[in-house]
């Protein structure tokens, strides 16, 4: 988290968890929501692109970084809603595990398109308390994540179980592989292609320990109609998260707002 700009043990406050089971929720408090203009336009403008590689661009193409970051960022309406909602899950499972040093590549500074999600699984993070040894003890913790923040038609809990099971039964095993091919070519920050072959290359490691959620991130006012299709007995291979956030759509917007305004305020120069 601190190449984000952001310290993992500041998060705990947001994802109080009041109910474990059969499914987790968790209650963003409205102070913690309302001070997330102020506190992550730097770390989600990081999540698109890096300080050095920005510099890097103005100065290559002559470009405002105010443009080569919109560039970057996806409009208003659902891809931005998801794209939030995601970034919240990946503080969120730094905000779960406070002493662990995840590490986790930044996928959405490999889209191809701003206008739509990220391909493959959602959110993933490597636990490898070792490195550079593989140990039984490295984990790979993956989120198939949901988000609903106006009353519309659709079931963000179900859905995220139902893609959660993807993730099972295929999909982490094709992320990997496209995250090992874009690292050969690309530089993923924290995560190398040497992290990324320790889960590849299973038959030369110990056996991993892989960590399911399938998490629905929603608007507090919608919650509770919400939780109605949550399960109601816990599953054995995942959990369910449910994460409440009041005035969800205000609260993302004024985020990519501020990841905007952070820009403005760097300068257009190198």
């Amino acid at each position: 988290m601190l190449d984000l700009g952001i310290d993992a043990a500041t998060l705990a406050p947001w994802f109080a968890e009041e109910h474990k089971s059969p499914y987790v929720v968790v209650r963003v408090p409205d102070e913690h929501a309302a001070a997330w203009a102020d506190l992550l336009g730097v770390p989600v403008r990081r999540c698109y692109i890096e300080d050095s590689l920005l510099d890097e661009r103005a100065a290559a193409t002559g470009r405002p970084k105010t443009e080569l970051v919109r560039a970057k960022l996806p409009e208003r309406g659902s891809t931005m809603a998801g794209d939030f909602g995601e970034i919240l899950v990946f503080l969120y499972h730094a905000a779960i595990e406070p002493e662990v040093d995840l590490i986790g590549p930044k996928k959405w500074r490999l889209k191809q398109d701003r206008t739509k999600p990220a391909p493959f699984s959602d959110v993933v993070h490597f636990v490898l308390p070792h490195w550079p040894e593989a140990s039984t003890e490295d984990r790979i913790l993956c989120s198939e994540v949901k988000t609903k923040s106006t009353n519309a038609e659709s079931t963000p809990i179900s859905s995220a179980i139902a893609d959660c099971e993807k993730d099972r039964t295929s999909r982490l095993a094709k992320t990997l592989v496209w995250l090992k091919e874009r690292a050969l070519h690309e530089d993923l920050g924290t995560t190398t292609v040497a992290h990324i072959e320790r889960f590849t290359n299973a038959t030369d490691h110990p056996y991993v320990q892989k960590e399911f959620r399938a998490v629905a991130v929603v608007c507090a006012s919608l919650v509770d109609e919400e939780l109605a299709d949550a399960p109601e007995e816990e599953p054995t291979d995942y959990t369910v998260v449910v994460i409440a956030i009041p005035d969800l759509k205000r609260r993302y917007e004024e985020v990519f707002d501020a990841v905007h305004a952070t820009v403005a305020e760097l300068g257009d120069g190198t």
